[in-house]
């Protein structure tokens, strides 16, 4: 399995209103993605900071909702929240409990 994650800054009072999109916009659709095994929004609510993960089967599955555009398609969702711009990064799933 592999995991993508975003590392994100909003302001402290639009966490909420950005787990809402993830969660009622962005998790149905991914739902309909080859390989989409589960979600995540982490917050932080004292610094702003945030992390939407999205866990996917394989590293080609992953990829490939990004060379189809529908990653950037869902982060376009988001971006009026950013107060910088956003930080990609993708892991293996070493270990799952």
């Amino acid at each position: 399995m592999f995991a993508r994650l975003l590392k994100i800054k909003t302001n402290i009072e639009q966490i909420d209103n950005v787990a809402k999109i993830f969660k009622e916009s962005v998790i149905p659709l991914c739902k309909e993605q080859k390989g989409f095994v589960t979600a995540y929004y982490l917050a932080d609510r004292q610094s702003g900071e945030c992390v939407p993960i999205t866990v996917w089967e394989s590293e080609e599955d992953m990829l490939k909702t990004e060379r189809n555009r529908f990653f950037q398609e869902q982060l376009v969702k988001l971006m009026g929240f950013f107060k910088s711009p956003p930080v990609r990064e993708a892991y293996e799933v070493v270990v799952q409990g």
